[in-house]
């Protein structure tokens, strides 16, 4: 059996610059509640 998660289970968010769903990342596991963009790109467009 894999280990992990399947993608499809990961918790997701809606960007507030492009408005698109972005899934969680692992680099995001501290921080979770804190990150409202989906990328450095969005987060300076806004």
């Amino acid at each position: 059996m894999p280990n992990g998660v399947a993608k499809r289970d990961l918790p997701s968010k809606i960007c507030p610059a492009c408005e698109r769903p972005f899934t969680w990342r692992k680099k995001w596991a501290r921080d979770w509640d804190a990150v409202v963009y989906c990328s450095d790109a969005c987060r300076k467009k806004r």
